[in-house]
């Protein structure tokens, strides 16, 4: 979501101009405009003109609607505003009645009375994801043998930015060694190109190689790793040259016969290098929670739950310390479920406890995904939670 304008304080009256961008903003709009707000946007009606009482036309105007209801459209990422209209203008009285329809790509204003902690902490939230979902802690160069990835990780979110082939030249010369070899150097010189196109060490905290474990092998990480430098050297591309202690190597035991490299992304992220260098953002605290969850889960089921019933249940007895849900059913779309998940995060928040939504591309969301989507780990162990019978099987 994007804000425009802005002229409110907590407690008090004020104003915000906002543009949603994703469907989900429109969810969070539903929730964020309350009966008595005062929504402002223009739109279209269809009057009969003076001169030609026989003919409509359509003319644009503005509408100051003070809100009686609204209703969410989940199909079509719509929200529509109903109520009384605040001004009158030449073709609509003040006093009547109608509806505006809020969707995305299109600004709008909205009036409250009174921005309680709520509403700002959710038009907060809204824009500041919104204007960091392009932003990742970690970039990862995974190299295989004949072909390189290169992914960007943030906060709940892996995204695979870019992917080289390596020529057939490349593959004739794959028993090879020697990091100058002019195949290796093609090849190179594609993935530093991508390299540069997509890691901007403004915002990505550090780099990870991750390749052939061998460093004697044609594409192993070390050797690339020396390149880059080398070109960056060449080139004068300081940003690169002084950052170079963010750039770091692992190595990894890829499947060169595989196109899907999670498994050994998952790998590339367990590295205690790795770990430690996004130890204190989002994705180090995404990571480590999942892995102590899935670690307890082999070890301690006692300290955690997972799927609806057991998580609920555990919620009522306020024993969640760590809330783990999937992202598809966090902003799922019967909107009841949505409701109760919204409802369940916020309420663990406010307890003291962490509640992280993974996303669909999250490098964990998988595994989560065999535990039903939602999981726990618990303050206290609950041994008798796990006899109840819940309507998820895994």
């Amino acid at each position: 979501m994007k804000l425009l304008e802005k002229d409110f304080a907590l407690n008090q009256r004020g104003t915000v101009k906002i543009i949603a961008e994703e469907p989900d903003d429109v969810w969070i709009l539903y929730n964020l405009i309350t009966i008595g707000d005062v929504v402002t946007a223009d739109t279209t009606r269809k009057v009969h003109l003076e001169s030609n009482k026989n003919t409509a036309s359509r003319v644009k105007l503005t509408l100051h609607l003070k809100v009686t209801c609204r209703d969410f459209h989940k199909d079509s990422s719509t929200l529509r505003v109903h109520g009384r209209n605040l001004e009158s203008n030449q073709h609509v009285a003040a006093g009547s009645f109608h509806t505006l329809t809020l969707e995305r790509n299109k600004s709008f204003d909205l009036e409250k009375k009174l921005w309680g902690p709520n509403a700002v902490e959710a038009i907060t939230d809204a824009t500041e994801n919104s204007s960091s979902s392009s932003d990742a802690n970690l970039a990862v160069v995974v190299l295989q043998q004949y072909q390189a990835e290169i992914i960007l990780l943030g906060k709940g979110v892996t995204t695979r930015c870019s992917k080289i082939e390596a020529s057939s030249r490349s593959h004739s010369h794959k028993k090879s060694s020697s990091s100058s070899s002019p195949s290796s150097n093609v090849f190179f010189r594609d993935v530093f190109a991508a390299f540069v196109k997509h890691v901007d060490f403004k915002i990505v905290k550090s780099a990870v190689i991750a390749g052939d474990k061998d460093d004697n092998a044609l594409l192993s990480p070390t050797i690339f790793r020396r390149f880059l430098l080398s070109e960056a050297r060449r080139l004068k591309m300081r940003f690169i040259e002084e950052n170079k202690s963010r750039i770091v190597v692992v190595g990894s035991r890829c499947n060169n016969n595989k196109s899907n490299c999670n498994f050994d992304l998952r790998e590339v992220l367990n590295d205690a290098a790795v770990m430690n260098l996004i130890k204190d953002s989002n994705l180090g605290l995404e990571i480590r929670a999942f892995k102590e969850l899935w670690d307890m889960v082999c070890n301690n089921s006692d300290r955690v739950c997972y799927g609806p019933k057991h998580v609920e249940s555990a919620h009522e007895m306020k024993a969640i310390e760590t809330l783990l849900i999937s992202d598809e059913l966090y902003r799922n779309e019967a909107i009841e479920m949505r409701k109760k998940y919204e409802s369940m995060v916020k309420s663990v928040k406010q307890g003291g406890g962490k509640a992280l939504v993974y996303s669909s591309m999250h490098v964990s969301t998988p595994q989560l995904a065999q535990l039903t989507g939602v999981a726990a780990i618990l303050r206290f162990p609950l041994p008798g939670l796990q006899d109840m019978d819940d309507d998820y099987h895994v």
